[in-house]
């Protein structure tokens, strides 16, 4: 975790140092004796934990957290134990009074390592939503051809280039069937033997060793079958 010190006695500043240091998982990205210079760099740096003195010149760190947008969580760091309930009020991780012990130093920052810990685990749960094209441009002709998805029934493969059979044309690019299959939605797209990718929109019925599409009989590989049955058709198929 990146965190800051913000104190204006020097001292005091070594001393968190020193403890900051005694934890591997943080890192101290900088220390400042006045909230003036912590606030210009919090406008521009990332920081997840700071250790905020309350009693400084020109403004204290309770009316300076109290206005601050979006703060990192606080560790007040203090020798007057009367503003503790004011620092709970604002939501701070713990409360240190000096001269802050190791042990209570300790402490107070595994409370800030679990709530991160835990901030960022629900951030990982949160859904990611993908835009996905309904088309793609494929490189031939020494140009650039716009197809839509659902306009390719299949695509056929030549040792060193591809055909792509569209309801309107064939397109062909110079590349393989693996290369070409990784680029394409697995939801439509599937490959079903060595010389064939097919996108299933397009399949009327299979057996055990044909695939009947537009009035194609396409045999269906054996390394294939498994994949192919289990993810496109059980997936899909009406239960009894």
């Amino acid at each position: 975790m990146k965190c800051i010190i913000v104190d204006d006695e020097p001292l005091a500043r070594e001393g968190m140092e020193l403890n900051v240091k005694e934890m591997g998982f943080l890192e101290l990205v900088g220390q400042f004796p006045n909230v003036v210079a912590a606030n210009a760099f919090l406008a521009g740096n990332e920081v997840d934990l700071m250790f905020l003195d309350i009693q400084m010149p020109g403004i204290t760190g309770i009316d300076w957290l109290k206005n601050l947008q979006h703060p990192p969580m606080v560790i007040f760091a203090t020798a007057y134990p009367e503003y503790a309930l004011k620092g709970f009020e604002l939501n701070v991780v713990d409360y240190l009074l000096k001269p802050i012990r190791l042990e209570r130093f300790m402490n107070a920052v595994n409370k800030a390592k679990e709530i991160y810990d835990s901030k960022k685990k629900e951030k990982n749960k949160e859904p990611k939503i993908e835009k996905e094209n309904n088309y793609t441009y494929i490189a031939a002709d020494r140009k650039y051809i716009k197809v839509f998805y659902e306009d390719v029934i299949y695509i056929e493969g030549m040792k060193d280039y591809v055909v792509v059979h569209t309801k309107g044309q064939k397109i062909m690019p110079a590349m393989n069937l693996k290369t070409i299959l990784k680029q394409l939605p697995s939801s439509i797209f599937v490959r079903v033997n060595k010389s064939y990718i097919l996108n299933v929109n397009y399949i009327q019925s299979v057996d055990n060793d044909f695939i009947v599409m537009e009035k194609m009989e396409i045999p269906l590989g054996r390394t294939y079958k498994e994949h192919f049955i289990n993810n496109y058709i059980r997936n899909n198929l009406l239960k009894r």
